[in-house]
């Protein structure tokens, strides 16, 4: 037995069960790290924060045991304005207490952008133009032209505004274009009942024509002036002047009738209703 135990091969046996037992050491000791550091069994769900504004997600996500950080920013003018849009990972996924969720956020102000040099460029192209930067057209002014059709120059607020200006997206500008006084173009008139007033205005500025009077099928009394400006989406079209599908000249005044009942047939308007509206 002492001849054993002081021979090479007692040796090897000891060494192999040594180096066995550190083994099973550091599997127990990088096991037992692994649980604490991933926090093993300590999990929370990811709440939804998207539409919150960022001050405000970082509050709710702390409070869940989660922090934020913003990697990214948009611009949507569908959303408010500083408030978190994509959120990773997304709701309800199941993550480990102290960890971040990644956001994507709509920006804080505004995009500004520069108006694009619109001078005798045609109205269509103009319109076209415009609409690729968010800006929409309010009004049509006709001035005598050499050049008709091609716009004269750009208003914002009743102000001659250069190309290069930085606009706010969705600003309203108003178009000066020449109308040649022999050879005027003609279009045609699109049909516009049952629009609203604001799809109706938009529907002839793009067919180069302008809203002209704007009369309502029932009086109108003082306090309702302002509902009537500020609410055009509540009144719908049920006749016109000139009709649908006639032709007239560019910049022509389509007059309008509108009504609070959707339904209301096309029809022209009495001689009391034109009396009343004139």
């Amino acid at each position: 037995m002492s001849k054993f135990r002081n021979s090479n091969l007692a040796f090897v046996i000891y060494m192999f069960i040594a180096a066995f037992a550190v083994v099973i050491l550091l599997v127990l000791l990088t096991q037992l790290w692994l649980n604490r550091y991933t926090r093993h069994g300590d999990e929370v769900r990811v709440p939804d924060i998207c539409g919150m504004y960022v001050e405000e997600a970082q509050l709710y996500l702390k409070q869940q045991g989660l922090s934020l950080q913003i990697i990214d920013s948009t611009y949507s003018r569908s959303v408010a304005l500083g408030t978190i849009v994509e959120q990773n990972p997304p709701k309800d996924a199941i993550t480990k207490n102290g960890r971040k969720v990644y956001a994507v956020m709509n920006a804080r102000m505004e995009r500004l952008v520069p108006l694009p040099d619109l001078h005798d460029m045609s109205y269509r192209q103009a319109v076209a133009s415009l609409h690729s930067l968010g800006m929409e057209v309010d009004e049509v002014e006709y001035q005598p032209s050499e050049f008709g059709g091609l716009v004269l120059d750009v208003h914002y607020n009743g102000e001659t505004i250069e190309a290069g200006t930085k606009l706010r997206e969705g600003t309203h500008l108003t178009l000066v274009v020449g109308k040649g006084s022999d050879n005027a173009a003609t279009v045609y008139v699109p049909s516009l009942i049952g629009k609203t007033l604001t799809e109706a205005r938009q529907e002839l500025l793009r067919n180069a024509l302008v809203v002209g009077a704007v009369n309502y099928d029932e009086p109108i009394d003082g306090s309702d002036e302002d509902d009537k400006s500020a609410n055009d989406d509540l009144f719908f079209v049920y006749y016109q002047e000139p009709a649908a599908a006639e032709w007239v000249s560019e910049g022509s005044r389509v007059t309008l009738y509108l009504s609070k009942n959707k339904d209301k047939k096309m029809e022209a308007p009495t001689e009391e209703e034109e009396e009343e509206f004139f």
